[in-house]
C-alpha cells in the first residue's frame, strides 16, 4: 500500500473528505483505501494511467453506481464535515442534486435548451414556474451560455455545436445549485478553442462551487486545477498542490507519470 500524501492550505478547510473508501464491482475490488481532500472552491485533478480508477472514484461522489445491481461502497465521503453521501439513509437523488456532473461527451436530453435546464428543479418538484425561468436564466449566464441562446430557448439542444452543448450540460448542472461538480474529461471531444472556453468557465465557476476534474491531459491539470491527485491501479498515490506535482512530486510513481515516462 502507497502511503497517501494529501496537503491542503492551513486557511482552506475541506468541502469533502473521503476516508478509507474502498469501491467494489461485484467481486472485483476497484479502489482500495482511497484517502483524499477537495478544499473548498478549489479545483482538483485527478490523473493517471486508464483503468487506474480515476472515473470510478468520481462516479462515488454522486452515487452513480448506485444505478447498477452488485456494486459496493465501504468507507466514507463526507461533505461539509457532516454528512456522509454514502450513507443509505440519504437519497441518491438529493445527492445529486448537490453534486453535479458534466460527462465526456456532451450529452443534451432530447428537449429543449429551456427544459434542458429546468430538468433537475422539476425533478426535485419545483413548479413555480418564474422560479424556474429565473434559475435558468442564472444558469445559462454562469455557464455563459445565454446571450448565446436567449433568443431560442425554445429550440433543440441538439441544434447547438458541440462546445455549447457542453456548456449547456454545464448550465444543467449548476441549475440546481450544487456544492460539488464533476467534470469526466469534459473536453476531451471538444476543440482547442471550445476546450479553452471551457476551462475559463470552470476557472471562473469555482468561485461558486468545489470543482473536481477526471482529466488525461497533463497540460490541462497544470494550467487548469489548484491541486492535482495522482493515482494508480485502484489507490490514491498521493495529492498536492498542481505545482509540487508538476516539480516536486513526493512519490517516484507520480514524478515518472507527469514527466511521461511512466511503465
Amino acid at each position: 500500500m502507497v502511503d497517501t500524501v494529501s496537503t491542503l492550505p492551513v486557511q482552506t478547510a475541506p468541502k469533502v473528505e473521503v476516508s478509507s473508501l474502498n469501491f467494489y464491482y461485484g467481486d472485483k475490488q476497484a479502489l482500495k483505501n482511497v484517502n483524499l481532500k477537495l478544499p473548498k472552491n478549489q479545483i482538483t485533478s485527478l490523473i493517471g494511467p486508464s483503468g487506474c480508477g480515476k472515473t470510478t472514484l468520481l462516479r462515488c461522489f454522486n452515487r452513480m453506481h448506485d444505478l447498477y445491481s452488485g456494486n459496493r461502497y465501504e468507507g466514507e465521503i463526507i461533505l461539509d464535515g457532516q454528512v456522509n453521501i454514502l450513507s443509505r439513509r440519504i437519497d441518491p437523488i438529493e445527492v445529486r442534486m448537490r453534486v453535479g456532473m458534466v460527462f465526456q461527451r456532451p450529452n443534451p436530453f432530447p428537449k429543449s435548451i429551456f427544459e434542458n435546464v429546468a430538468y433537475g428543479l422539476r425533478v426535485r418538484g419545483e413548479r413555480n414556474k418564474a422560479f424556474i425561468a429565473d434559475k435558468v436564466e442564472d444558469a445559462l449566464k454562469s455557464a455563459a451560455l445565454w446571450d448565446e441562446v436567449k433568443d431560442r430557448l425554445g429550440d433543440m439542444a441538439f441544434n447547438l455545436s458541440g462546445g455549447q452543448q457542453q456548456r449547456l450540460c454545464i448550465a444543467r448542472a449548476l441549475a440546481t445549485d450544487p456544492e460539488l461538480i464533476l467534470f469526466d474529461e469534459p473536453t476531451s471531444a471538444l476543440d482547442p478553442i471550445a476546450t479553452r472556453n471551457i476551462e475559463d468557465l470552470m476557472d471562473s465557476l469555482k468561485a461558486k462551487v468545489t470543482i473536481l476534474i477526471v482529466t488525461h491531459s497533463m497540460q490541462q491539470a497544470a494550467r487548469l486545477s489548484d491541486f492535482t491527485a495522482f493515482m494508480y491501479m485502484g489507490e490514491m498515490v498521493e495529492c498536492d498542490r498542481t505545482e509540487v506535482i508538476f516539480a516536486n512530486a513526493e512519490q517516484q510513481k507520480t514524478r515518472d507519470y507527469v514527466s511521461g515516462r511512466f511503465g
